[in-house]
Protein backbone atom coordinates (compact mmCIF):
# COMPACT_ATOMS: atom_id res chain seq x y z
CA UNK A 1 0.00 0.00 0.00
CA UNK A 2 1.01 3.36 -0.73
CA UNK A 3 2.32 6.02 1.58
CA UNK A 4 0.96 8.96 1.69
CA UNK A 5 3.17 11.91 1.35
CA UNK A 6 2.02 13.83 4.72
CA UNK A 7 2.74 9.93 6.55
CA UNK A 8 6.57 9.73 4.91
CA UNK A 9 6.98 13.61 6.32
CA UNK A 10 5.36 12.24 9.42
CA UNK A 11 7.98 9.27 9.52
CA UNK A 12 10.74 11.25 8.36
CA UNK A 13 9.88 14.18 11.29
CA UNK A 14 9.84 11.38 13.87
CA UNK A 15 13.09 9.52 12.30
CA UNK A 16 14.72 13.42 12.94
CA UNK A 17 13.59 13.25 16.67
CA UNK A 18 14.78 9.72 17.23
CA UNK A 19 17.99 10.97 16.51
CA UNK A 20 17.90 13.67 18.54
CA UNK A 21 16.50 11.89 21.73
CA UNK A 22 18.03 8.77 21.69
CA UNK A 23 22.06 10.24 21.42
CA UNK A 24 21.05 12.82 24.07
CA UNK A 25 19.32 10.43 26.35
CA UNK A 26 20.65 7.17 25.49
CA UNK A 27 17.64 3.99 24.61
CA UNK A 28 16.12 3.28 28.11
CA UNK A 29 16.62 6.94 29.31
CA UNK A 30 14.40 8.45 26.02
CA UNK A 31 10.53 8.08 25.52
CA UNK A 32 8.36 8.05 23.16
CA UNK A 33 6.61 10.93 24.37
CA UNK A 34 9.19 13.18 24.30
CA UNK A 35 10.13 11.78 20.69
CA UNK A 36 6.78 12.61 19.18
CA UNK A 37 6.68 16.07 20.54
CA UNK A 38 9.77 17.21 19.04
CA UNK A 39 8.51 15.67 16.17
CA UNK A 40 4.81 17.40 16.40
CA UNK A 41 3.62 14.10 16.41
CA UNK A 42 1.13 11.03 18.23
CA UNK A 43 1.82 8.06 19.92
CA UNK A 44 -0.18 6.16 17.52
CA UNK A 45 2.26 7.20 14.65
CA UNK A 46 5.14 5.50 16.02
CA UNK A 47 3.09 2.67 16.31
CA UNK A 48 1.90 2.49 13.04
CA UNK A 49 5.09 3.69 11.38
CA UNK A 50 7.53 1.49 13.66
CA UNK A 51 5.75 -0.56 15.58
CA UNK A 52 7.57 0.31 19.03
CA UNK A 53 10.46 2.30 20.67
CA UNK A 54 12.64 -0.90 19.95
CA UNK A 55 11.81 -1.08 16.54
CA UNK A 56 12.23 3.02 16.03
CA UNK A 57 15.43 2.48 17.83
CA UNK A 58 16.94 0.45 15.12
CA UNK A 59 15.43 2.64 12.47
CA UNK A 60 16.87 5.88 13.87
CA UNK A 61 20.66 4.40 13.56
CA UNK A 62 20.28 3.22 9.83
CA UNK A 63 18.68 6.92 9.22
CA UNK A 64 21.35 8.68 11.20
CA UNK A 65 23.94 6.29 9.05
CA UNK A 66 22.57 7.15 5.99
CA UNK A 67 23.09 11.12 6.44
CA UNK A 68 26.34 11.01 7.07
CA UNK A 69 27.70 7.25 6.76
CA UNK A 70 31.31 7.57 8.44
CA UNK A 71 34.83 7.60 6.82
CA UNK A 72 35.07 8.58 3.64
CA UNK A 73 36.69 5.86 1.18
CA UNK A 74 39.99 7.26 -0.36
CA UNK A 75 41.27 7.59 -4.03
CA UNK A 76 42.42 4.36 -5.08
CA UNK A 77 44.93 5.81 -7.33
CA UNK A 78 46.87 7.37 -3.82
CA UNK A 79 49.77 5.09 -2.77
CA UNK A 80 48.45 3.27 0.52
CA UNK A 81 50.26 5.75 2.91
CA UNK A 82 48.36 8.35 1.72
CA UNK A 83 45.15 6.61 1.36
CA UNK A 84 45.93 5.73 5.08
CA UNK A 85 46.77 9.29 5.81
CA UNK A 86 43.13 10.38 4.20
CA UNK A 87 41.22 7.80 5.67
CA UNK A 88 42.83 8.40 9.24
CA UNK A 89 41.79 12.22 8.65
CA UNK A 90 38.32 11.19 7.53
CA UNK A 91 37.99 9.12 10.82
CA UNK A 92 38.82 12.06 13.17
CA UNK A 93 36.70 14.66 11.12
CA UNK A 94 33.82 12.21 11.45
CA UNK A 95 34.22 11.23 15.76
CA UNK A 96 34.59 14.79 16.19
CA UNK A 97 31.50 16.23 13.85
CA UNK A 98 29.58 18.14 16.19
CA UNK A 99 26.61 18.74 14.38
CA UNK A 100 23.51 17.14 13.12
CA UNK A 101 26.42 14.88 11.37
CA UNK A 102 27.61 13.73 14.18
CA UNK A 103 24.52 12.34 15.40
CA UNK A 104 25.42 8.71 14.69
CA UNK A 105 28.29 9.16 16.64
CA UNK A 106 26.43 9.84 19.43
CA UNK A 107 24.00 7.29 19.31
CA UNK A 108 27.37 4.76 18.94
CA UNK A 109 28.38 6.30 22.12
CA UNK A 110 25.19 5.75 24.06
CA UNK A 111 24.89 2.57 22.92
CA UNK A 112 28.67 1.79 23.96
CA UNK A 113 28.13 3.17 27.36
CA UNK A 114 24.47 1.69 27.55
CA UNK A 115 24.10 -1.67 25.45
CA UNK A 116 20.85 -2.67 24.51
CA UNK A 117 21.61 -5.48 22.12
CA UNK A 118 19.29 -4.25 19.52
CA UNK A 119 21.91 -2.76 17.13
CA UNK A 120 24.24 -5.72 17.18
CA UNK A 121 23.76 -6.95 14.08
CA UNK A 122 23.20 -3.59 12.59
CA UNK A 123 26.14 -2.22 13.70
CA UNK A 124 28.61 -5.33 12.07
CA UNK A 125 26.55 -4.64 8.40
CA UNK A 126 26.97 -0.83 8.61
CA UNK A 127 30.53 -1.19 9.67
CA UNK A 128 31.91 -4.26 7.55
CA UNK A 129 32.64 -2.38 4.15
CA UNK A 130 34.52 0.64 6.44
CA UNK A 131 36.54 -2.22 7.74
CA UNK A 132 37.09 -3.61 4.54
CA UNK A 133 38.44 0.13 3.30
CA UNK A 134 40.50 -0.18 5.72
CA UNK A 135 41.50 -3.86 6.00
CA UNK A 136 42.78 -3.26 2.49
CA UNK A 137 44.85 -0.62 3.17
CA UNK A 138 47.01 -2.21 6.14
CA UNK A 139 47.31 -5.54 3.99
CA UNK A 140 48.97 -3.60 1.05
CA UNK A 141 50.94 -1.99 3.53
CA UNK A 142 51.97 -5.39 4.55
CA UNK A 143 52.35 -7.04 1.78
CA UNK A 144 49.85 -9.39 2.16
CA UNK A 145 47.40 -11.68 -0.01
CA UNK A 146 44.86 -12.23 2.94
CA UNK A 147 43.69 -10.20 5.85
CA UNK A 148 45.33 -12.29 8.43
CA UNK A 149 45.50 -11.41 13.05
CA UNK A 150 48.56 -8.87 12.33
CA UNK A 151 46.59 -7.19 9.77
CA UNK A 152 43.82 -7.03 11.99
CA UNK A 153 45.43 -6.17 15.28
CA UNK A 154 47.25 -3.15 13.62
CA UNK A 155 43.48 -1.83 11.93
CA UNK A 156 42.48 -2.19 16.07
CA UNK A 157 45.45 -0.27 16.90
CA UNK A 158 44.52 2.67 14.24
CA UNK A 159 40.81 2.60 15.17
CA UNK A 160 41.30 2.91 19.07
CA UNK A 161 44.04 5.67 18.77
CA UNK A 162 40.65 7.56 16.94
CA UNK A 163 38.10 6.14 19.05
CA UNK A 164 39.58 8.14 21.81
CA UNK A 165 37.50 10.71 20.81
CA UNK A 166 34.13 9.87 22.22
CA UNK A 167 35.72 7.28 24.90
CA UNK A 168 37.40 10.42 26.78
CA UNK A 169 35.47 13.86 27.14
CA UNK A 170 36.48 16.74 25.22
CA UNK A 171 37.53 19.03 28.49
CA UNK A 172 39.35 16.21 29.49
CA UNK A 173 41.36 16.21 26.28
CA UNK A 174 41.77 19.70 25.94
CA UNK A 175 42.77 19.39 29.61
CA UNK A 176 45.58 16.97 28.51
CA UNK A 177 46.43 18.64 25.50
CA UNK A 178 46.59 22.05 26.79
CA UNK A 179 44.52 23.68 24.00
CA UNK A 180 41.02 23.76 22.82
CA UNK A 181 40.37 21.06 20.18
CA UNK A 182 41.31 22.96 17.11
CA UNK A 183 40.41 22.29 13.55
CA UNK A 184 44.24 22.84 13.45
CA UNK A 185 44.60 20.75 16.49
CA UNK A 186 42.84 17.69 15.22
CA UNK A 187 45.08 17.60 11.73
CA UNK A 188 48.04 17.14 13.74
CA UNK A 189 46.69 14.71 15.82
CA UNK A 190 45.47 12.76 12.95
CA UNK A 191 48.88 13.15 11.08
CA UNK A 192 50.51 11.63 14.21
CA UNK A 193 47.90 8.83 14.53
CA UNK A 194 48.98 8.11 10.71
CA UNK A 195 52.76 8.46 11.29
CA UNK A 196 52.82 6.47 14.51
CA UNK A 197 50.64 3.61 12.54
CA UNK A 198 52.93 3.65 9.93
CA UNK A 199 55.69 2.60 12.01
CA UNK A 200 53.92 0.09 13.73
CA UNK A 201 52.96 -1.75 10.45
CA UNK A 202 55.93 -0.78 9.04
CA UNK A 203 57.32 -3.05 12.30
CA UNK A 204 54.96 -5.62 12.21
CA UNK A 205 55.16 -6.26 9.11
CA UNK A 206 59.37 -6.67 8.94
CA UNK A 207 59.26 -9.01 12.14
CA UNK A 208 60.74 -6.26 14.52
CA UNK A 209 57.83 -6.49 16.84
CA UNK A 210 55.43 -9.26 17.64
CA UNK A 211 51.88 -8.92 18.55
CA UNK A 212 51.97 -11.81 20.77
CA UNK A 213 54.98 -10.69 22.73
Amino acid sequence: MAVRGDGKETKNRLLEAACQVFSEKGYHDATVAEICRRAGANVASVNYHFGDKAHLYIEAWKYAFSQYPGPEEPDPSKPPQERLRDYIHSIVRFFMDQGPHGRFVRLYLMELLNPTGLVQDLWHQLVKPKRGILLGIIRELMGKEEVDKEVIFCELSVVAQCRILITVRRWDLEYILGEPLSQDLMARWADHITWFSLAGILAVSEGDVSPEC
